[in-house]
């Protein structure tokens, strides 16, 4: 990190080592804290808030429903402001350890209702109606570092990186930036418990990706919500910030995405490019309706990525095709040598909402919607 950071921002200037003495005070066993988490108005960032149990909780039924103040995260009236928190899944908490949890949740209105951004109780009812197709997914979720002050990390504050090319996959100090948070992230993760499979920096300097799946059903949201709360969480204690802006540079810079591999049981099984080359035809018909659900504005974020260049298709046509990144659909080039697998929809923006994303998928390739 550079100086400047380390000035502008309050949470890198705090000397971490004196937070252990006190993380490490003993507790009784059945104390727990549990983190509750979810998803606010804005359908792309997350809230969290803490309470205490005097048991250790090993579903999320067990939990207690709990309420939180909607009118300060764009999700209801100051005059009726009560907003409901679902508990949906557990996690280990990797920064408490223990028995310590974190707890994603869905939020309900006063009236029982779902909130506008809860979309994965929608989500979970069509999961349900498809699960003898036993449809996986795996989602590559792209960001990028900012310093405090919005500027992407580690380029010049007068002036621009040299061009793309070395960055992806890079190594070295001139290369890529902030790989401490990366590394700590993903460890993070995998105690927690999600299923998060690699990581990597991206073609644009500052940028990174990481992998949550296969996961079966609803699982893949649950995964890439919580590991999002993580990233932010832990690119906190560092003083940067993580950003999931589809295009957070303009001009010649490639956006973030977040490319989302599908199969159900069929396309998995021989001769299941079949069922492949299927979906693609039933995902060709509707394009316009996926790229609605595949960002939180409805197409207007995608629109400043998905141009047709810098790996992406045109947000106005539809196409497929064998290792083709300039696709909206590809089918990789081992899955078609051996006639079954998956196949890869590029178009969901990196700030999508995944329940979202699965529920569009679904609809379309095994309800035919």
């Amino acid at each position: 990190m550079s100086v400047r950071i380390l000035e502008d921002s309050p949470n890198a200037h705090i000397n971490k080592t004196i937070l252990d003495r006190y993380l490490n005070l003993p507790l009784d066993d059945d104390i727990v804290q549990a983190t509750y988490v979810w998803i606010d108005g804005t359908g792309e960032d997350v809230r969290c808030k803490d309470r205490t149990l005097d048991f250790i909780p090993t579903k999320p039924s067990e939990l207690p429903i709990w309420n939180y103040d909607g009118s300060s995260t764009y999700q209801a009236h100051g005059s009726n402001s009560d907003t409901y928190l679902h508990p949906v899944a557990l996690y280990k908490d990797p920064f408490r350890r223990g028995n310590h949890i974190l707890v994603m949740c869905d939020t309900y209105k006063f009236d029982g209702t779902p909130t506008d951004t809860n979309h994965r109780k929608g989500c979970l009812e069509v999961v349900n109606k498809c699960l003898d197709e036993q449809p996986w997914f795996g989602i590559e979720q792209e960001y990028t570092f900012l310093d405090f002050d919005a500027h992407p990390l580690g380029w010049p504050k007068n002036g621009f990186p040299g061009p793309q090319g070395p960055y992806y996959c890079g190594v070295g100090a001139n290369k890529v930036y902030a790989r401490d948070v990366v590394d700590a992230h993903y460890k993070a993760c995998l105690y927690a418990g999600i299923k998060i499979s690699g990581t990597n920096a991206e073609v644009m300097p500052a940028q990174w990706e990481f992998q949550v799946g296969p996961c079966l059903g609803i699982s893949i949201g649950d995964d890439l919500w919580m590991a999002r709360f993580l990233l932010h969480r832990i690119a906190e204690e560092f003083g940067i910030v993580a950003t999931l802006d589809p295009k957070p540079v303009p001009g010649d810079w490639n956006g973030a995405g977040a490319h989302t591999n599908v199969s159900t049981k069929a396309m998995r099984e021989d001769g299941g490019i079949k069922d492949i080359e299927n979906a693609v035809a039933k995902l060709a018909k509707v394009h316009e309706r996926h790229i609605r659900a595949y960002d939180p504005k409805q197409g207007q974020d995608n629109a400043r990525r998905l141009t047709g260049k810098h790996e992406t298709s045109s947000i106005n046509d539809f196409s497929a095709g064998v290792a083709n990144r300039g696709c909206s659909i590809r089918i990789p080039r081992g899955v078609n040598d051996e006639g079954k697998g998956y196949f890869e929809d590029r178009r969901p923006s990196s700030n999508c909402d995944p329940y979202s994303v699965v529920e569009a998928i679904l609809r379309t390739i095994c309800l035919d919607e």
